[in-house]
């Protein structure tokens, strides 16, 4: 198969979807697939071709307003020229679909959707529309298929997955990790829909009553010198900023709790969100909002821990149950191999191709 990924970002740059749509490309030219992905910024893994469309006068007009609409634009304009083509698998939502939906049944190619996260609602009446000439969406998580539906996309046409993991590579984290105890993590871009400023908040309280414990947050973003206010000049909270993946791992793996906080804004939302399933993976006990669900990829809800989204008081439960009950967070830790066992990443990109010749 001849596959065209469009994708406004790419690895290096930072992110859940960036990192899905790299690997989904990297794993079907494995496959034997030639596989091309359109971006805009980043880069793209061995053995897979970029495209970077070309921008014209009226999509830098566009770009002042919004850059990921003009990218959508420019593929669009781009597509006939790349040659045959049997499936566009774009990764983002309506608003590119509105632009890139006509082309492709131009053309006569199936146009796939990947959903990463929560759709903007207040945009529901045009998604119909826009939508009319998809011929597939994979929805990562319940979040994403339910807005799905509530647009009017149909049950039959959507395949409800998660990102995948590397387990082999999770799996040498795992077995030479030494547990820290009282170190909590949370890895995630410093932006609003992370709620990290509630898991401050959480912590602060945690550290009141038991002063041993630090909480460590990953990532970078607008929210940094907000968050590093709330957090204040007590020790205790350390942002590292970005790090490389290999860091990452090895931080999570000492820790004896992860924790995502996110929640659910007008036009954002999680999927399922892979640093979660990552955790997981790496033996470590996961504590996730109720806007952060691990449905329907975790079927096991005796292998992680959910708290009210925006409740600092369910969080802190949370935290005290899970730090303080040495059995139970070995039997969490122990149900979590399995429950991520069938998200090896061969077997997630297998599962995306299947998907390509059913909708």
């Amino acid at each position: 198969m001849r596959i065209l990924h469009i994708s406004y970002r790419m690895p290096p740059e930072p992110g859940g979807k960036e990192r899905h749509t790299a690997r989904v490309a990297q794993e079907q030219a494995l496959r034997g697939h030639r596989v091309l992905v359109a971006l805009r910024h980043g880069g793209v893994p061995p053995g897979v071709a970029a495209v970077t469309p070309a921008r014209s006068r009226v999509t830098r007009a566009v770009a002042r307003r919004s850059d990921p609409l003009a990218f959508a634009m420019d593929c669009a304009r781009a597509l006939p020229r790349l040659g045959p083509l049997d499936v566009v698998h774009l990764h983002g939502d309506h608003r590119e679909a509105l632009f890139l939906g006509p082309v492709a049944r131009r053309l006569g190619v199936p146009l796939l959707v990947t959903v990463h996260g929560a759709l903007a609602m207040r945009h529901r009446a045009i998604m119909p529309w826009a939508f009319r000439h998809v011929a597939g969406f994979t929805a990562l998580g319940t979040r994403p298929t339910a807005d799905l539906r509530r647009a009017g996309v149909p049950a039959h046409a959507i395949l409800t997955i998660s990102s995948g993991v590397d387990l082999p590579r999770l799996e040498a984290f795992r077995s030479r990790a030494t547990p820290e105890p009282g170190l909590i993590v949370s890895v995630g871009s410093l932006v609003p829909v992370k709620n990290h400023a509630l898991t401050i908040e959480a912590f602060r309280r945690l550290r009141a009553a038991r002063p041993g414990v630090r909480l460590v947050i990953v990532g970078e973003g607008p929210e940094r010198a907000r968050l590093e206010r709330l957090a204040g000049p007590e020790p205790g909270v350390e942002f590292t900023g970005h790090l490389p993946g290999d860091e990452v791992y090895a931080l999570v793996s000492r820790a004896q709790v992860f924790v995502l906080s996110s929640r659910r804004l007008s036009s954002l939302g999680e999927g399922v969100p892979t640093a979660a399933l990552e955790a997981l993976a790496l033996g470590t006990a996961v504590v996730v909002s109720s806007d952060a669900t691990l449905d329907p990829v975790v079927a096991d809800r005796e292998a992680y821990r959910v708290f009210r989204s925006g409740s600092a008081d369910d969080l802190l439960t949370c935290l005290l149950s899970v730090l303080d009950g040495d059995e139970a967070r070995a039997r969490m830790t122990g149900r979590a191999r399995a429950a991520v066992a069938g998200l090896d990443w061969p077997l997630v990109a297998a599962r995306i191709e299947d998907w390509y010749g059913s909708p």
